[in-house]
């Protein structure tokens, strides 16, 4: 054996947590923006080894099970710290409120986010058997685990190892079929793969299972490479759209006290000579991004009578605003909502979406924590009394103009399977997102949001339009193929036609589907391959029981096992 896996198998102590947290801080440069696809090889097969080295002769199961959860945490730990770093700006806009909370932002999420893997490793333990089915078990437990973080307390499947797949145009387009929980399973099968090249035996052993990874990698590269059309997919006739990304730093800047600056800023904006050409004259809908106004834009007559001056008969402007319901009768005030509204020529609200999945402690603080965190002064970081109230359902948004629209704010774009609209109206063929992401500044967050937005409109087969106060804004066709976009801290607009959708059959149950055939598949293998190895122990006159080469225990502890 390679003394380096040897090394990792047989640490202990500290040391094996250090390794743990090591492993799973390189694998997040397999997320964008970097998008390094081998660091998460580098990344899994330690772990692969870890939970190896958990196997020591003469533990328990049920301390073989804990030593694996616990590595399986510091992996996760470190991952996480090292892939959402970026949340720390969020305390840092209002430093002298939230800047003492930054530790446990940046350190507290990504130590609760660690019991998922840690469950994970625990799971892939409970597997494990000492030959290539154990990277099976391994892909098995932590898509498992992955599913339930994405589901789980809300949900949170940012940067889930799929996206290692999900960010290369190619290689996303399985997740048409398969969603973003297949292209995890994926992801996991064949970048902990390479785990094997260091600890077979056999040259079959060691090639067998990378080479098959390595096939899989390459076929699914070649169907997307089939699968996304040559040249650029038609548009939709009569919409020609500009987006507006006026750069507006979450700060002072963003204050009541300077909505008129913050208005003429967005009026001269939104009217100012595109790059190829294009006038507002041109655009017959414009786009701005979330939570455009530091005040109620529909209770605010003047801002709307700018709004319609700007724009064209004919035209509408679809906007990020809060809003607020009518006060219930003895109440001060009414319920607030994170919204888009359409806006005609006139001044007039046409149609409004309200935001349906909320950002914990970001727009709204949990009820079972509310007394708790108003008790130490704390608040949600938008300035709304009480925070934002979710709606009951994702309903569709109606644009004059344009197809039906899947309507999604900020961070609801992360969620696959989740972007519709519920009910029987007609199916979307749009998907608006409008964010802003100037809470994280110039770090990797926007990046992996953008990302995973995009993977939303292949999983979907419809069109991405997307405004973002800080950036990325762009429009993304059907195949995940960016047709324009404007970078991360630049003001500008975009000019721009909207593709059709794919036309494809897309269905989240048809995904779930597939996802829960593969998983069943793999366990129904690994417990038959189980059943089948430890007969074959307990017959064998060998009865080895071991996940690499004896000489590592010496032969004491190898009788003790055999034993």
């Amino acid at each position: 054996m390679i003394p380096f896996a040897e090394r990792v198998i047989l640490a202990r102590g500290w040391r094996r947590c250090i390794l743990g947290f090591a492993a799973g801080a390189l694998g997040a440069l397999a997320m964008p923006p970097f998008g390094i696809l081998p660091a998460l090889a580098l990344s899994l097969a330690p772990g692969v080894w870890l939970i190896d080295g958990t196997a020591k002769p003469g533990l328990s199961r049920r301390a073989s099970l804990k030593a694996a959860a616990l590595v399986g945490w510091f992996w996760g730990f470190g991952y996480f710290v090292a892939g959402l770093w970026w949340l720390g700006a969020a305390f840092l806009v209002e430093a002298d409120q939230f800047a003492w909370a930054l530790p446990f932002g940046v350190l507290g999420l990504p130590a609760l986010l660690a019991f998922f893997p840690a469950f994970g490793f625990a799971l892939a333990r409970l597997l494990w058997l000492p030959d290539g089915s154990r990277i099976l078990a391994f892909a098995f437990a932590l898509t498992v685990s992955e599913v339930l973080r994405g589901h789980l307390f809300t949900g949170f499947p940012w940067n889930n190892p799929g996206m290692a797949l999900g960010q290369n145009l190619w290689l996303m387009q399985s997740a048409a079929f398969l969603g973003l929980d297949g292209l995890c399973f994926l992801a996991l099968a064949i970048c902990a793969s390479p785990a094997l090249i260091l600890t077979g035996r056999t040259a079959g052993q060691r090639w067998t299972l990378p080479g098959l990874a390595a096939t899989a990698l390459s076929t699914m590269a070649v169907f997307g490479l089939w699968r996304v059309p040559a040249e650029p997919i038609p548009t939709v006739e009569n919409v020609r759209l500009r987006i507006m990304q006026p750069n507006l730093a979450q700060d002072a800047k963003f204050n009541p006290r300077n909505r008129d600056a913050i208005m003429r800023h967005y009026l001269s904006l939104s009217a100012a000579p595109g790059r190829d050409g294009r006038t507002l004259a041109d655009a017959t809908h414009i786009v701005w991004p979330e939570s455009a106004f530091p005040f109620l834009l529909h209770r605010d007559p003047a801002s709307l009578a700018q709004i319609g001056g700007l724009l064209e008969p004919g035209s509408v402007l679809v906007t990020g605003a809060a809003r607020m319901d009518e006060p219930i009768p003895g109440e001060a005030v009414g319920a607030f909502f994170n919204a888009i509204q359409v806006i005609d020529h006139r001044g007039t609200i046409l149609g409004s979406y309200d935001k349906v999945h909320l950002v914990p402690f970001g727009e709204y603080v949990p009820r079972f924590l509310e007394a708790l965190i108003r008790a130490v002064g704390l608040r949600q970081f938008v300035h709304i009394p009480g925070g934002f109230e979710p709606a009951e359902s994702r309903k569709p948004l109606s644009v004059p103009g344009l197809p039906p629209v899947a309507a999604t704010i900020c961070y609801e774009a992360i969620f696959p399977g989740q972007i519709l609209p519920e009910g029987d109206g007609p199916p979307a063929r749009l998907i608006l997102n409008v964010t802003n992401d100037g809470w994280f500044g110039q770090t990797t967050g926007p990046y992996q949001h953008f990302a995973q937005a995009r993977l939303r409109a292949v999983e979907e087969g419809l069109p991405l339009v997307r405004a973002a106060n800080t950036g990325i804004s762009a429009v993304v066709d059907p195949y995940g193929r960016i047709v324009d976009s404007l970078q991360l801290g630049v003001e500008g607009v975009i000019d721009s036609d909207l593709p059709v959708a794919s036309g494809a059959i897309h269905s989240s149950i048809t995904r779930r589907f597939s996802l829960t055939t593969i998983l069943m598949i793999c366990l129904m293998a690994l417990i038959v391959r189980r059943k089948q190895k430890l007969h074959l122990y307990k017959t064998s006159w060998t009865r080895r029981y071991v996940s690499f080469d004896t000489k590592a225990w010496g032969h004491e502890e190898v009788d003790q096992l055999n034993r």
